[in-house]
């Protein structure tokens, strides 16, 4: 690959900053320096690739898209060479993959791990960002590309006493490398996602397991298992056939969304679905493949509702456990799925506090007390996941026109035009940005990223200034955004998508829920009808 030692562009240090080591940043370096020839300069946090999984080691930890498109397409032969054990991804194999994805497209020598950019200002009078990192790096550029996560700003939650703790405490998004919890007395705060998995993960090893629950959550089996070598290279001799499929779905997760209109169908008949799909395994299988009305019919979605709650019933030996743990809410925040996260709370070492019905009061010295009493412990782990989609963005100093803050102007609620742009901040990209598309990640990291590339090609090649989208344009997207919300069930459900999970943050939609295949024919036919183009520098008017 060709080395560049100098900008392509006049006036700046690099043609491209690009933040993240995720698969966003990652792959934008290789498109915006490998492909386009720019001179890109990547900053990330962690000390290596690998962005949210770098961070994201607690025990369990795994992806719930399979492995075999937990990934991206744009390189066949790469996608060949490649290999997976189970049908679900685990961290260390995630991370193994990112290793090797830096080492053959050469990205490593644009970054500068263990940095951490702490402002981003837009300078007007010549159409360039000034980025500032912690460790003091000053640097220009023409383009900023953010690639700094969904799920990366961590919420740890505000409770009294946290330091008086005398035991050891960790946020599951920023696990050290080095703990051990065999033998001890452990509390898990949260039971989301990541609370699902590290709390089925741990359990057979530490000494006492007290799960915190606030809310119950609806989860089904994941259907975790290894897969055959014959398996692996059916699915590679298919390859193309395959991400044909994902990127032709709505949600990207290798399955064929159901048409089947679940209110037309009998009760019996339903029991059918539901029970097929729990056995095939898979949260978001069991959500978009049964029937195609649970996320906009209160009456199906109340029938998969009862179906799970009938499972945990079943599973769960005691009555009074198991109606703690069976929600009574629509299910309609992310669906989960697990290893055997129920079957979890029939062994003698784990107990449940329901700190709905008995609040945590503080932490103490030897524990956490709640109103029913106190529970000592020696490790208490924090799976309070993300102030996520803007957080990121909010924790640092961005500025664009005039000296507006992005955090100004999100005050309200973020706002995106297609995920990627926002107006008022020009020659800013991003990836996974307010109101994009709800799916799998991976397939809308590539789109955008292309997306966010040709971008750059066509405002350098048409000798613009800057780029940005028109204020009129983004307010109707965001009234499409809203108006496929609002087609759905998903405003009723308090989701962290809809930011209901943080204390004092607005509630509202975030996402775009028209599916990824829509989405990517509305970012080919839009063009760039939305976009402000510019080809004067401000010095010069």
């Amino acid at each position: 690959m060709n080395k560049i030692d100098k900008p392509k562009l006049k006036g700046v240090d690099f043609d491209a900053v690009v933040l993240g080591a995720g698969f966003g940043g990652l792959y934008s370096v290789h498109k915006l320096r490998n492909e386009l020839g720019l001179h890109v300069q990547a900053y990330e946090k962690g000390e290596d690739v690998g962005g949210t999984w770098y961070w994201n080691r607690y025990p369990g930890a795994l992806s719930d898209t399979e492995s075999h498109i937990y990934r991206l397409s744009f390189d066949k032969e790469f996608l060949q060479e490649e290999t997976w054990k189970n049908r679900y991804i685990t961290q260390p194999e995630i991370m193994q993959h990112f290793r090797r994805m830096a080492e053959r497209f050469d990205l490593r020598r644009s970054y500068q791990f263990n940095t951490m950019v702490t402002s981003a200002h837009f300078n007007e009078e010549n159409n360039f960002w000034e980025i500032k990192t912690n460790k003091g790096d000053r640097v220009t550029a023409k383009f900023l590309v953010t690639g700094l996560g969904l799920l990366s700003a961590t919420n740890i939650p505000d409770i009294k006493g946290r330091e008086t703790f005398k035991g050891e405490q960790y946020h599951t998004s920023q696990w050290p490398s080095n703990v051990s919890l065999e033998g001890k007395r452990v509390g898990v705060i949260g039971n989301g996602s990541t609370g699902v998995q590290i709390i089925t993960a741990i359990a057979p090893v530490v000494k006492h397991l007290t799960v915190f629950q606030r809310t119950p959550q609806y989860s089904v089996p994941a259907g975790q298992r290894p897969l055959s070598e014959v398996e692996i290279a059916a699915i590679k001799n298919n390859y193309d056939e395959v991400w044909d499929q994902v990127f032709s779905s709505a949600t990207c997760f290798g399955f064929e969304e159901s048409t089947v209109v679940g209110a037309s169908v009998s009760e019996e008949e339903r029991e059918r679905v539901f029970e097929e799909n729990w056995n095939k395994g898979g949260g978001f299988r069991f959500m978009l493949g049964t029937f195609c009305d649970v996320i906009t019919n209160l009456e199906v979605n109340e029938a998969a509702c009862e179906f799970i709650r009938k499972k945990i019933r079943e599973i769960v030996k005691d009555p009074e456990v198991a109606r703690k743990l069976s929600p009574t809410d629509l299910y309609l925040k992310r669906p989960l799925c697990d290893n055997g996260y129920y079957e979890t709370f029939n062994r003698e070492n784990v107990s449940l506090a329901d700190i709905k019905e008995h609040p945590i009061i503080e932490f103490t010295p030897k524990g956490i007390k709640t109103t029913e009493g106190e529970h000592e412990l020696d490790v208490i782990i924090y799976a309070t996941g993300f102030d996520a989609i803007e957080g990121s963005y909010l924790r640092m100093d961005i500025r664009g026109r005039k000296g507006l803050t992005l955090r100004e102007k999100w005050a309200d609620v973020p706002t995106g035009y297609f995920g990627m742009t926002t107006t008022g901040f020009p020659n800013m990209f991003m990836i996974l940005g307010p109101h994009g598309p709800f799916s799998s990640l991976p397939p809308v990291i590539e789109t955008q990223v292309d997306w966010i590339s040709d971008s750059v090609k066509y405002t350098l090649d048409q000798e613009f200034e800057t780029i940005e989208p028109s204020a009129a344009a983004e307010k109707e997207w965001i009234e499409t955004c809203d108006m496929t919300a609002n087609y759905t069930l998903f405003p009723k459900g308090n989701a962290w998508f809809f930011g209901a999970n943080i204390p004092g943050k607005n509630v509202a939609n975030r996402l775009y829920y028209g599916g990824v295949a829509n989405y990517r024919k509305v970012l080919k036919d839009f063009g760039y009808s939305g976009f402000i183009f510019n080809n004067v520098k401000s010095k010069q008017v």
